[in-house]
């Protein structure tokens, strides 16, 4: 039994580090990095539910690798990244912007894109006021971080950078702010976002 527990402890961080590589390097999302690295590592043979990784392993792999491949640009892209977001939310702060992902946890890459979660009585009021902005978006859908229901996200460039704003009702607001099983912040308001970047800065 502890041959088998081994076995499958070593698969599963062998399917990890495949998959913080196709994040790191080419901007993979955590599902399809996953899907990719198991069938990288086991051939067309079934996965089994306990092999695959969950995203906690896998976004402790992409810190690593980042640290090893990536010491010298990813702290300063990284840095960039949530100076935008602030920016960003500072001008939806109507909408009580709460940054997550990548640029929150600290493993955004050259590929990463910023997403916000906002709150709002009507994903229309945030769609007119981007369409008041001249913001070129498009629409697609997420699931709810609590319910799994789809929920409507807008995309678009601004300033150059990828940006996905998850569009939540404002009841939504109260269940947002906790952490993950691990300890860690799941999103963020503008203020701890503005902490993360004086902490960066040494200021």
């Amino acid at each position: 039994m502890s041959n088998y527990a081994s076995t499958t402890d070593l698969l599963r961080a062998e399917i990890a580090a495949a998959a913080a590589r196709l994040i790191a390097e080419d901007g993979a999302d955590y599902a399809t990095a996953k899907r990719k690295a198991a069938r990288q590592i086991l051939g067309n043979a079934r996965v089994r539910g306990e092999i695959m990784p969950d995203n906690a392993q896998v976004e402790e792999e992409v810190r690593r690798y980042n640290e090893v491949f990536f010491a010298d640009t990813q702290p300063a892209r990284l840095l960039h990244l949530r100076k935008i977001a602030l920016r960003l939310m500072e001008e939806l702060a109507h909408f009580s912007p709460h940054l997550t992902g990548a640029v929150l946890n600290g493993t955004a890459g050259e590929h990463s894109d910023i997403h916000l979660q906002l709150f709002a009585d009507s994903a229309k009021d945030v769609e007119i006021f981007l369409i008041n902005k001249n913001v070129d978006f498009e629409v697609s859908e997420t699931s709810h971080f609590k319910r799994g229901e789809p929920v409507e996200t807008v995309s678009f460039m601004w300033q150059n950078e990828g940006v996905h704003l998850a569009l939540y009702e404002t009841d939504d607001l109260r269940g947002a702010v906790k952490a993950t099983p691990e300890g860690k912040l799941a999103r963020a308001g503008t203020e701890t976002v503005r902490t993360l970047i004086a902490e960066s800065e040494g200021t």
